[in-house]
């Protein structure tokens, strides 16, 4: 049988849920939702950025991520709600506690999306579409605000299908449809496609997701290595990754990846790496976990596999910290023959409120450091790995961004 994937996204979260916590505060008050508003930043200082945005407020070309001062400018009646991310958290909860009532197979990929393998219950209902439909009127009429829900065969298309037209529908991106409704779009859409990739693939004259699907892959490898591949698959409906279902008690953290070429120099591994470094560490940030023990994962291209680990000195889940280990690793373990797969996994987790032992010699991470990070992850997990990228990704030997 065919896959069938579900991605289901919040339609404005952040603003979304708190303006439904507000009407059931004060059921006579004004839904944020209709009128223009934002969340993030303080009027009276006009400190801070936009955080999510009204439909209404789109009108006046506010964006996530400027200035509270900047988009004062462009809406002096604007109405600004401060983040309540305790309350997101409540939220993301009754959503996901929601679509587990018809699959455990749930990945959530941040607080406000997450995919569904519908593969195993499909049989249950008469079609996929008729199923998301029932459960995104339920999310609205149990949890009080909308979401879109993409279908497709694999978790890829299932995303994509979930960004087009929106609020609260129901889209499909099947094979047969990739042609119709995803080639027309400008490359820049396509996920992954950050602002660089898109600048040499305008240069290649591909402009469009079909340009690109029809190039020949060698072509995008030649310019942008790994990622060209990658991008060259997106824009075609490859991809077989698994929905990987979420863990109540998690015993480790990690994540691996199978290049499209052999890596053979430290530069090419170090990129991976720290690209690997990110993703796991988003992932130990998302559920407030802390990493005691960081092990590293090679997989020459004779299919050979070896691996190594080591204890951290203070718990972690920050980039930087899971990047400095997995290079002292491989740096111990690589024997500089070709590499076709590169993991990082961490173990030994606690939850990052717990009280932990440091030594005088730690590498304490700085609270700005920190706040940074989940920043970006804020900025990711809303719209997207391309949305902020690290400097070092940006034409990179391994093509990763």
């Amino acid at each position: 049988m065919d896959r069938i994937i579900f991605h289901i996204d919040v339609n404005s979260a952040f603003l979304s849920w708190s303006a439904v916590n507000n009407l059931i505060v004060d059921p006579g008050c004004m839904d944020l939702r209709s009128i223009p508003s934002i969340i993030g930043g303080n009027r009276e200082s006009r400190h801070g950025i936009v955080l999510a945005k009204s439909v209404p407020a789109k009108t006046y070309q506010i964006q996530t991520g400027e200035p509270i001062a900047q988009a004062l400018r462009k809406c002096p009646t604007l109405v600004i709600e401060p983040p309540n991310h305790e309350l997101y958290k409540e939220y993301s909860k009754k959503l996901f506690d929601l679509l587990a009532e018809y699959s455990p197979d749930i990945e959530q990929l941040s607080i406000d999306e997450g995919f569904l393998d519908f593969t195993p219950i499909a049989h249950q209902y008469s079609s996929s579409v008729i199923a998301a439909t029932m459960i995104k009127n339920r999310i609205y009429e149990e949890l009080g605000f909308t979401v879109n829900i993409g279908i497709a065969p694999n978790k890829l298309l299932a995303k994509m299908a979930s960004d087009f037209k929106k609020p609260n529908l129901v889209h499909t991106l099947f094979l047969n449809e990739i042609k119709d409704k995803m080639w027309p779009m400008p490359v820049g859409e396509l996920y992954m496609a950050g602002k660089a990739s898109v600048k040499t693939l305008n240069m290649l004259g591909i402009h469009t997701i079909g340009d690109l699907a029809a190039t020949s892959p060698k072509l995008i490898t030649l310019h942008l290595k790994s990622h060209g591949q990658l991008l060259w698959q997106y824009a075609n409906g490859i991809d077989d990754s698994p929905v990987m279902p979420s863990q109540v008690n998690l015993k480790g953290i990690g994540n691996s990846i199978t290049l499209s070429f052999d890596a053979v120099t430290s530069e090419e591994i170090n990129h991976v790496l720290l690209g690997l470094a990110e993703q796991v560490s988003k992932r130990l940030r998302l559920s407030n976990q802390l990493a005691g023990m960081i092990s590293v994962e090679i997989k020459y291209n004779d299919f050979s596999t070896v691996s190594h680990q080591m204890q951290l000195t203070t718990p972690a889940n920050t980039t930087e910290q899971l990047y400095h280990a997995s290079c002292i690793l491989i740096s111990e373990l690589w024997n500089h023959n070709p590499v076709r797969l590169l993991g990082v996994r961490t173990s030994k987790l606690v939850h990052e409120d717990e009280p932990v032992q440091m030594t005088l010699f730690d590498t304490v991470v700085s609270e700005k450091q920190l706040k940074a990070e989940k920043a970006m992850d804020l900025i990711k997990n809303k719209y997207g790995n391309s949305a902020i990228v690290r400097g070092s990704f940006l034409n990179t030997p391994s093509g990763k961004e």
